[in-house]
């Protein structure tokens, strides 16, 4: 088998990644990597990418629910009008990353994403202008990037624009997620 895959209980071969625990197999089947270009499901994943920074991913993937309940659905237009009164509230809430400066990021980015939307007609059409036009899929392990040059040069825009903890890892990591490449390894069902 090709390094970086792993054949499932269900006798189906995936990224290794995911490995076995439920949660983590559904979202590889059935989210990661598939094209979004709902506005709020793009800034719920740019947000949730930002309070996974130093974190693992099936850390956030088992608080989404919580985090959505937490921050109105990351609808940016109810988001970019919390105070003082909501970021405490939030730092209250354990079924959440209680990290100050990732929850005033994401105020902060409610509104950022308001005035993209204002200046591009939608954030799908800012984030997706970033495609990358030649990608090469993985096809092992070692293969997968963790940057590439479309990565950065949508955090340099993106921090240029006010947003924060949207580095270049952080917006790789959104470019997959939202399905902009297809970094499946080769031999993954879901290639």
């Amino acid at each position: 088998m090709t390094d970086g895959l792993i054949k499932g209980n269900d006798g189906k071969t995936r990224c290794w990644w995911c490995g076995d625990d439920p949660l983590y197999v559904d979202y590889h089947d059935g989210e990661w990597g598939k094209p979004v270009t709902d506005d709020i499901r793009l800034f719920e994943k740019i947000c949730l990418e930002g309070f996974q920074a130093g974190l693992s991913w099936i850390t956030i993937l088992r608080k989404r629910e919580n985090f959505r309940a937490a921050f109105d659905g990351f609808d940016f237009n109810i988001v970019r009008h919390y105070g003082e009164d909501d970021v405490e509230r939030l730092l209250e809430n354990e079924g959440i990353i209680r990290h100050r400066g990732k929850i005033e990021a994401t105020i902060n980015n409610a509104a950022r994403a308001i005035e993209v939307v204002e200046a591009f007609g939608s954030l799908s059409d800012y984030f997706w202008g970033f495609k990358p036009n030649d990608h090469q899929s993985p096809s092992c392990k070692k293969d997968v990037q963790a940057v590439s040059e479309e990565s950065k040069a949508l955090s340099k825009d993106l921090k240029k624009r006010g947003w924060k903890f949207v580095g270049p890892t952080t917006c790789y990591a959104f470019i997959q997620a939202m399905g902009m490449v297809n970094d499946h390894i080769d031999g993954c069902w879901q290639k």
